[in-house]
Formats: C-alpha cells, sequence, structure tokens
C-alpha cells in the first residue's frame, strides 16, 4: 500500500514537471504609509508645491508698476517688497530666488489669475479683508505691510488733516477698496466731495499732477510710492489722516493647507532671523557656530521641520541667505535705503523699542 502511494506521488511530481507552470498571484502591495514623527506630527502634502516643483518655476502675480513693491528697473529687472516676498517662496520651495515668473495683474483681474491657476501666489498690496477672505475661495496666509489709506494733498493748500478736505476733487483707482473707504469717510462726517475715477495708479497719479482733482487717496505706502517719482516729490505732503485698515500680504488658493502655511512660514523665516539678529551677510556662520536653539531648528540644523511641510532641511537657511531678514527687505524696498523712505511704524517687531505688529510664532 505505502509502495503504491508512493509510486502515485512520484507519477504526479513527473506529470507537474511537464505541465503548465501553475499561476502565480502577486500580493497586492500594501498601501504607502505616512511618515509620522516620534512626536506624531503628520508631514503634509501640498499639489500647488508639487506643481512648482515640476514647472522648475515660481509663477507670482504682481503690481503692473509701482514703486517700492513691484516695479522694472532700468535694465527690466523687477524690484520690490512684493517681488521679494515671491522670491524669497522660490528660495523656501525650490532652493532658488530666482525661479520667479514675474506676472503682470490689474486690480480687476488679480483674484481671477490666482483662481484659473495663472499664478500660484499673488504678492500685489492686496488687503484682507471680510468679504475677499470668506467670498472669493481664496486664503490670505500672512500679513507682510501693515498698511491704512490716506490722502495726498499739495503741500501750498497748507492742510492738516482729511477733515479739511469737503467739497473736494478726489482721484481715486477702480478695482480697488479706496472707493468705498473714501464714500464711507465723507458721508459719516457729512462732507461732500467729487470722485475722479482712475483704472491704473499711474493714471491716477497723472490726474492728480495735472490738476484733474485737489487731492489723491490710496493706501499710504501707494501714496509714497506715487509721491517718489513725481517732478517735484518735495511738493506734496501725505496727510496725518488714516482712515482705513489694510493689512497687505500675499494670496493663494483655498484648498491647499499646505501651500498656505509654506508661504507664511516663509514671510515668519524672515521676521525671526531679523529678531534672532541674523541678516543676509551673517546666516552661513551662523548656521556654522549658532548655539541658540530656535536659531539652529530655523537654520535646519537640528531637527528638520521643514519635512513637514515638504520643504528641505535648509529652507529658511535659504530665504534668508538669498533675500534677507524683514528688517532687509524693508530698507531696502520701502525704507531707508528706498526713494519712499518710510518708517517702520507698525511694522515693526513687536521686541522692536517702538513696538509694531510684526510678530511671527516659534520656530519649534
Amino acid at each position: 500500500m505505502i509502495r503504491r502511494l508512493a509510486s502515485a506521488l512520484s507519477m504526479l511530481a513527473l506529470v507537474a514537471c511537464d505541465g503548465p507552470t501553475p499561476e502565480v498571484k502577486a500580493e497586492p502591495e500594501p498601501p504607502p504609509t505616512v511618515a509620522v514623527t516620534p512626536d506624531g506630527y503628520r508631514p503634509a502634502r501640498s499639489e500647488t508645491l508639487d506643481a512648482v516643483r515640476a514647472r522648475g518655476m515660481l509663477r507670482c502675480g504682481v503690481h503692473t508698476s509701482l514703486p517700492g513693491f513691484a516695479l522694472r528697473d532700468a535694465r527690466g529687472a523687477w524690484r520690490g517688497f512684493d517681488v521679494d516676498i515671491c522670491r524669497a517662496v522660490a528660495a523656501a520651495t525650490l532652493g532658488d530666488a530666482t525661479k520667479v515668473q514675474f506676472v503682470v495683474v490689474d486690480p480687476k483681474d488679480r483674484f481671477g489669475a490666482l483662481k484659473t491657476g495663472d499664478v500660484d501666489v499673488l504678492s500685489r498690496n492686496t488687503s484682507r479683508t471680510f468679504a475677499r477672505d470668506a467670498g472669493l475661495g481664496l486664503t490670505f496666509p500672512v500679513v507682510t505691510y501693515y498698511d491704512g489709506q490716506g490722502f495726498l494733498v499739495r503741500r501750498a493748500l497748507a492742510l492738516n488733516s482729511a477733515e479739511e478736505l469737503g467739497g473736494a476733487r478726489v482721484c481715486i483707482q477702480e478695482g480697488t477698496a479706496a472707493e468705498a473707504n473714501v464714500g464711507d469717510y465723507f458721508r459719516v462726517r457729512g462732507m461732500a466731495f467729487r470722485a475722479v475715477m482712475a483704472r491704473t495708479e499711474e493714471e491716477a497719479r497723472k490726474f492728480y499732477e495735472a490738476e484733474t482733482c485737489d487731492v489723491y487717496t490710496a493706501d499710504v505706502s501707494a501714496l509714497a510710492a506715487s509721491r517718489s517719482v513725481m517732478s517735484n516729490p518735495g511738493a506734496h505732503v501725505i496727510l496725518p489722516t488714516v482712515i482705513s485698515k489694510e493689512p497687505l500680504g500675499p494670496v493663494v488658493r483655498d484648498g491647499d493647507p499646505a501651500w498656505a502655511d509654506i508661504v507664511a512660514w516663509t514671510v515668519y523665516a524672515t521676521l525671526l532671523a531679523e529678531e534672532l539678529g541674523i541678516t543676509s551677510r551673517t546666516v552661513e556662520q551662523a548656521r556654522e557656530t549658532a548655539t541658540d536653539p530656535e536659531t539652529r531648528r530655523l537654520l535646519g540644523v537640528d531637527g528638520d521641520l521643514g519635512a513637514l511641510l515638504g520643504l528641505k532641511p535648509d529652507w529658511a537657511f535659504q530665504v534668508v541667505r538669498q533675500v534677507g531678514a524683514y528688517h532687509e527687505i524693508f530698507r531696502r524696498d520701502l525704507g531707508g535705503d528706498s526713494a519712499l523712505r518710510l518708517d517702520r511704524g507698525l511694522n515693526a517687531l513687536w521686541s522692536a523699542p517702538a513696538p509694531g505688529l510684526m510678530y511671527a510664532p516659534p520656530m519649534r
């Protein structure tokens, strides 16, 4: 019996060897795992970041021409505060601040360009308001400049306040919040005025210079920019009256919170660098010699916080090295080294001797 069973098994083995190879079904691949840090933080993924890296270029929407914020110089290179915010984001995401395609957008089309994907980020002296934040499908990640609407008048008028402007002709740029703000200001005070509407900032400035209007209203920073390119800047003054709050900053699309965080933390990195006493000239040495824990985390020496946003460990180091700390950017584009010569004011650090509103969360 045993001998017959062994013989049968041998025959089956021979048949198996000569027959077709049985199909082997591959085991399904396990789902990809998401890395989790020891503290339980999960890295986020940004579709916009993936697209920017695949393209090798950040597309940034900027003003057509606003001195101090976005303006082509004599060689055609873009300069300005909003331009430098774009470059900082490129340094953080691509490691190269020059990898930016600047897309000129006017006030009426700026949000549309963002929604349609023509730009990855809008950096165009844009105020955050309730309606824009809640009703446009957009996100305002961070404030880069605290501003307010003011009035530019001729020094010869010897005016001291906007409350002396009753009956004035007021130049206003279309498509901005300025029209509603100035209407509210005059109506509440029972003052009459005549609006002279302009399609662009440049046209409003030309109307004002041609005395088509008596006063030009816009954000104070924009008024300073316009004054800086007039034939006789000293003949014009910005009244001390500020009639609105205008928190300016970059804008991104809703639906990609990781990208909004990347833009916000890029700006925070410049503020933290200023707070920690780091500049574009000292950042390399700081990376080698710093013992302060927050400095070491910011510059990617200790830990790898950048990985939580899909960034390289040295992302903030590259931002500061290639673009600068906040005070360097401000001074270069808007402050003492610029034609605008604006004071820091509200845009000083919270810890400055004359404290401002600039405050970055801790790097930890």
